[in-house]
């Protein structure tokens, strides 16, 4: 299963993504993570319905340094694009 997060609030310049790659990946998720260009966070990631689940709840909180506002969750179409969990500074092309 594959699914698309995307993080509002205080979450750039927070270390947020490096910390997002962390959580996945100590949840045995797969993806992608980076900077939106309106201040946001995305991310990408791919596994068990379950661990995306737990993911997500974690995306609510962030790390300390974040302040979350708001998380929008989707389902995205294809799966097993990944082999780990990568940090990006901008969108995928």
């Amino acid at each position: 299963m594959r699914m698309r997060f995307i993080v509002r609030g205080i979450v750039q310049g927070v270390n947020f993504r490096a910390a997002t790659a962390r959580e996945a990946v100590a949840r045995g998720l797969h993806g992608r993570v980076w900077n939106r260009d309106d201040g946001s966070v995305e991310v990408v990631a791919e596994g068990d319905a379950s661990r995306l689940d737990g993911l997500g709840r974690w995306l609510e909180q962030g790390p300390r340094s974040a302040r979350v506002e708001q998380v929008e969750r989707s389902a995205v179409a294809g799966e097993d694009r990944y082999t780990d969990f990568d940090i990006a500074w901008r969108a995928p092309e």
